[in-house]
C-alpha cells in the first residue's frame, strides 16, 4: 500500500496507492480512478499547454475503496442484502438502497485512508490557501464510458473546507455508490454491483456561485449535427444546469469556421435563469439558490468571446479525445467561470453516449398525421413522438404510483427519477434546458421529452390523454388526446449521385441540422420571410424608428420583445443574422442561396409595428414587394439591415457559401439599383467570392435573360409567380385557381427558354419552385432540359433523387 503526497516518485505503484495526483492519471487509468478523474488527469496532462483551464486536485483511488471495504468485511454483507433484490419493485429497490448505504457511512474509514486523504488535502491547502475550498466529486470505475453514461448516479459535494469535512464528504461518496439510481442503472446496464468499485476527486473549487457556468457539448444533442457546439449558460454553481432547475442560456458555435479564427456563434438564446445557487452567508459550507433580479436575468450569461472561448476549448478536447481513441468522439463538458479571477475553466469532461452511438446510415423522422389544441410548450429533446396518460408527479417518494407507458410531468427530474424515467412514453418538466438531467436521460432512453415549459404541472392534469411531438423543431408541443403518428426510416446506403444537383428548400432554421443529413447538394431556396416572421416578429422600420412611435399598443410589445437591446434595429440584425447562420452552417460548405425578404404590403403589415409603415393596396401580389422595396427611399433603410446581417454572417462568421438571392426584380436596370443598394453595406459582387442571383419568375427576367445575365450570377425558377404571370391569374385566387398549373404548355416554353439562356450565357440556372415537388413528370421535364439544380421541398428528396437519377441514366 502507498499514501501518495505531492511529491511523485516512479518507485510508487499507481495500482496500490491510496491516492493520486490528477497530473499523475490520464484516460487509461479508468480503472484506477474511474471515468470523471481519468479525464481531468488526461486534461491537465496533455490539454493545459494548448490554454485549456482545468482546476488541479487528487484522487482516492478504486484500490482505496476496495481496501476499505474488504478490511471491513462489508462485500459479503452487501452481497447478502443484494441476494433477493428486485430493481423492478421500487419498495424492494428503496429498502436494499438505504440498507447498502447505511452500511459503508457506519463503517470507520482505515486509519490509513483517512491519513492519506488529510495529507493530499493538506498539500492543497499549503498550495491554495488555509482550508481551501474543494469539490468533491464521485468518480465510478464503469463511469463515462462511450457507451454508457453513470454522469449523476453518484454524489457531488460542493464548496468543502476543512480536513474533516473533505473525508466526510469522500465517504458519503463511497456510500452513494448504492442510491437506488445507481443501482438500478447498473442492474439495466449489465454491470456487476461489486465489480465497480469508486473513486473520489477532490479539486479546486471554482467560485461560479459568484459568476456563471453550465454544460457544453461538442455535437448538436438532438440531430447529431457533428458541426456545432451547444453551449449552455446560467448564473452560480452549475448543479442548477445539470439537474434542469433553471432554464439557461443557450449558445451554439459553428465549429470548421471557428478553427479558422472566425467569430461563428450561430444561434444565442436568453434563458429565464430565475435562481442561482450561491454560498450562503456565513461561509461556504452551506448553500442556498436565490431569486436572480430581473435586470440580470435579461441578460446573457457569457459575453460573445467568453462563448467563443469555451468553444474553442470543445474542439480541442473533442479532437484529443478523438485522436486518443482513433475514433470520431464527441465530448459533454462541464464548465465553470471563477467569480473572484474571472477566469473560464474546463470542470468535468466525457464522451457523450447518445448521438455517437446511432447509425449514420438510416434517418428516423417522426410525423404527426393530424393536429389538435396545444396545451403546452418547451423546449424538444430529440425527434419522436409518444403519448399516453398524463402522470403529474411532485414528489419522487411517490413514484411507485407511475404505470408503465404513462407521460411523466413534473418539475424537474434529477438521479432518483430514473427508476420510473424508462417506463414513460414520453417526459415533461416545467424547468431545465436541453443539457439538464431529463434531457440527457431521455435522450439515452430514447423517450420524447419537452423541458422548460413553466406551467406544465398546472395545466396538465393526471389521466389526461395527450401526445408529445418533438418532431416540428426546437418546439416542442403537447396536443390534446392521442394523435396518429407516422414513423419512416430511409436507409441512406448505395443512393445514387445524379449530374442535376438536388437541394433543398429550406424555411425553418431549427430544421436545418435534422435536414442536412437528407442526401442533398446544399440549400437552393431559404426564405427570410420564416426568420422575419416567426423570429424577428418586429417590422424592420418600426425598429429603425422605435422611438419615434406613440401608440403604446405598438411600442411596449415592441419594447419587451427587444428588452435586451438598447439600439433596437441591432435586434433585427442579430437575429436574422443567426437565423441565416444556422442553414448556411448545416450545409456548409454547400452552396445556400438565401432569398431576401419577399413579404408582400398586407403581410408585412402584419408584422409588430407594421400597419404605420405599409400602404395598403389593391394588389399587393404584384405592387411594392422584392427588389422595388430594397433601393425605395421609403425602405431603403429597412434593407440596409438585411444586408448588415448577411455580411456579418459571410464575413465575420466566415459562412462564404451564402448566396444571396433577389426576388421578383422587373428589370435589368432594377437590378443594378439593388446591387449598388448591397454594396454600400459591405455586400460587393465579385468580393470576397460574393455571387448574387436572381429570382426568374417574371415575364421579363425570361425575355430579357441575357441582359439580366450581364446583372447577376445565376438565375432561380420561381415556377409559382412564372405561372400566374404567364397565365395571367391571381394565384391567391380560389376563382381561377383550376387553372393554375406549372405544367401548362405555355409556362413550360418559358422555363425552356429560360434555361437555354442561361447556358447561353454561362450562368447557373435551377429551380425552387413548388412544381418539382408536386410533379414527377415536370421535374422529369427540367432534368431533359439539362437545369443545373432543382430546390424541393425536404419531403421530395428521396423520391425525386431516385427519379432523376432514372431519367439521367437512359
Amino acid at each position: 500500500m502507498v499514501i501518495a503526497t505531492e511529491e511523485k516518485s516512479p518507485r510508487f505503484s499507481k495500482e496500490q496507492s491510496l491516492i493520486l495526483w490528477f497530473d499523475e492519471v490520464g484516460i487509461v487509468d479508468v480503472p484506477l480512478v474511474g471515468g470523471k478523474n481519468a479525464s481531468l488527469g488526461e486534461m491537465i496532462r496533455q490539454l493545459t499547454h494548448k490554454g485549456v483551464n482545468v482546476p488541479n486536485g487528487f484522487a482516492t483511488t478504486a484500490y482505496a475503496y476496495r481496501y476499505f471495504i474488504q478490511a471491513a468485511g462489508l462485500e459479503e454483507k452487501l452481497r447478502e442484502l443484494f441476494a433477493d433484490l428486485d430493481v423492478e419493485d421500487v419498495n424492494n429497490l428503496q429498502e436494499r438502497g438505504k440498507k447498502a448505504r447505511s452500511l459503508l457511512l457506519h463503517t470507520p474509514f482505515p486509519k490509513e485512508l483517512r491519513g492519506a486523504i488529510a495529507l493530499a488535502y493538506q498539500k492543497m491547502c499549503d498550495r491554495y490557501g488555509a482550508d481551501t475550498e474543494v469539490a468533491v466529486r464521485s468518480s465510478a470505475t464503469a463511469e463515462d464510458l462511450p457507451d454508457a453514461s453513470f454522469a449523476g448516479q453518484q454524489e457531488t459535494y460542493l464548496n468543502i473546507q476543512s480536513v474533516e469535512s473533505v473525508i466526510g464528504a469522500c465517504h458519503k461518496c463511497f456510500a452513494s455508490l448504492f442510491t437506488d439510481r445507481a443501482i438500478s442503472y447498473r442492474h439495466a446496464r449489465g454491470f456487476d454491483h461489486f465489480s465497480v468499485a469508486l473513486s473520489v476527486g477532490i479539486q479546486k473549487m471554482v467560485r461560479s456561485d459568484l459568476a456563471s457556468s453550465g454544460v457544453m457539448f461538442s455535437i448538436d444533442t438532438e440531430t447529431g449535427f457533428k458541426n456545432s457546439a451547444l453551449i449552455t449558460a446560467a448564473f452560480g454553481l452549475g448543479e442548477n444546469v445539470v439537474q434542469g432547475a433553471v432554464n439557461p442560456d443557450e449558445y451554439l458555435v459553428f465549429k470548421p469556421t471557428l478553427k479558422d479564427g472566425y467569430r461563428p456563434i450561430i444561434d444565442k438564446r436568453l434563458g429565464s435563469k430565475e435562481y442561482r445557487l450561491v454560498c450562503d452567508v456565513g461561509g461556504c459550507k452551506q448553500m442556498k439558490n436565490e431569486r436572480v433580479p430581473s435586470t440580470l436575468q435579461n441578460q446573457f450569461a457569457l459575453e460573445d468571446d467568453e462563448i467563443l472561448q469555451l468553444a474553442r476549448w470543445a474542439c480541442i478536447i473533442e479532437d484529443h479525445y478523438s485522436d486518443v481513441r482513433g475514433i470520431y468522439t464527441p465530448m459533454d463538458i462541464e464548465w465553470a467561470k471563477d467569480g473572484l479571477s474571472n477566469e473560464l475553466f474546463i470542470v468535468q469532461a466525457r464522451p457523450e453516449t447518445v448521438q455517437s452511438q446511432k447509425s449514420q446510415n438510416i434517418i428516423r423522422s417522426y410525423e404527426l398525421q393530424q393536429s389538435s389544441k396545444i396545451l403546452v410548450t418547451g423546449r424538444s429533446v430529440g425527434e419522436a413522438i409518444g403519448q399516453g396518460k398524463v402522470r403529474v408527479m411532485l414528489d419522487v417518494r411517490k413514484i411507485d404510483l407511475f404505470q408503465q407507458g404513462e407521460v411523466l410531468v413534473t418539475d424537474k427530474t434529477d438521479p432518483d427519477w430514473e427508476p420510473i424515467m424508462k417506463k414513460a412514453s414520453a417526459i415533461i418538466t416545467n424547468k431545465g434546458g436541453r443539457t439538464c438531467h431529463a434531457a440527457i436521460i431521455a435522450r439515452e432512453m430514447g423517450i420524447p421529452a419537452i423541458v422548460g415549459c413553466g406551467d406544465a404541472t398546472d395545466l396538465l392534469r393526471t389521466g389526461q390523454e395527450v401526445t408529445v411531438s418533438c418532431a416540428e423543431g426546437e418546439e416542442g408541443k403537447v396536443y390534446q388526446g392521442l394523435l396518429p403518428f407516422e414513423v419512416k426510416e430511409v436507409a441512406l446506403e448505395n443512393l445514387p449521385r445524379t449530374q442535376t444537383k438536388i437541394m433543398m428548400n429550406v424555411g425553418n432554421p431549427e430544421e436545418a441540422f435534422r435536414l442536412s443529413a437528407l442526401p442533398n447538394d446544399g440549400v437552393g431556396l431559404a426564405r427570410l420571410e420564416f426568420i422575419i416572421a416567426n423570429h424577428i416578429k418586429a417590422h424592420p422600420l418600426a425598429l429603425i424608428h422605435f422611438d419615434e412611435l406613440e401608440n403604446d399598443e405598438i411600442k411596449v410589445p415592441l419594447a419587451k420583445l427587444t428588452a435586451s437591446y438598447e439600439d433596437k434595429p441591432q435586434y433585427f440584425v442579430d437575429k436574422l443574422a443567426q437565423g441565416v447562420a444556422r442553414i448556411a452552417a448545416a450545409f456548409y460548405p454547400k452552396p445556400v442561396v438565401v432569398r431576401m425578404s419577399d413579404f408582400k404590403s398586407n403581410e408585412y403589415a402584419n408584422l409588430l409595428g407594421g400597419q404605420q409603415f405599409e400602404p395598403k393596396e389593391e394588389n399587393p401580389m404584384l405592387s411594392w414587394r422584392g427588389a422595388s422595396r430594397y433601393y425605395d427611399p421609403k425602405y431603403r433603410d429597412a434593407y440596409a439591415l438585411e444586408c448588415q446581417a448577411l455580411k456579418r454572417v459571410r464575413d465575420e462568421m466566415g459562412l462564404t457559401n451564402v448566396i444571396p438571392m433577389i426576388p421578383f426584380c422587373r428589370t435589368p436596370e432594377e437590378g443594378r439599383k439593388v446591387l449598388a443598394e448591397m454594396a454600400k453595406h459591405g455586400l460587393e459582387r465579385g468580393v470576397n467570392g460574393l455571387q448574387v442571383y436572381v429570382m426568374c419568375e417574371l415575364p421579363s427576367n425570361v425575355i430579357m435573360a441575357d441582359e439580366f445575365s450581364e446583372v447577376f450570377d445565376g438565375f432561380s425558377i420561381g415556377s409559382n409567380d412564372l405561372t400566374q404571370l404567364t397565365l395571367g391569374l391571381d394565384r391567391d385566387s380560389g376563382l381561377v385557381a383550376h387553372i393554375f398549373d406549372e405544367r401548362n404548355e405555355a409556362v413550360k416554353r418559358m422555363v425552356k427558354m429560360a434555361i437555354e439562356s442561361a447556358k447561353r450565357n454561362d450562368r447557373k440556372i435551377g429551380i425552387c419552385g413548388q412544381g418539382p415537388s408536386d410533379y414527377p413528370e415536370f421535374a422529369r421535364f427540367l432534368v431533359e432540359l439539362g437545369i443545373d439544380s432543382m430546390s424541393l421541398n425536404p419531403d421530395s428528396v428521396l423520391k425525386t433523387l431516385l427519379m432523376v437519377a432514372e431519367v439521367e441514366g437512359m
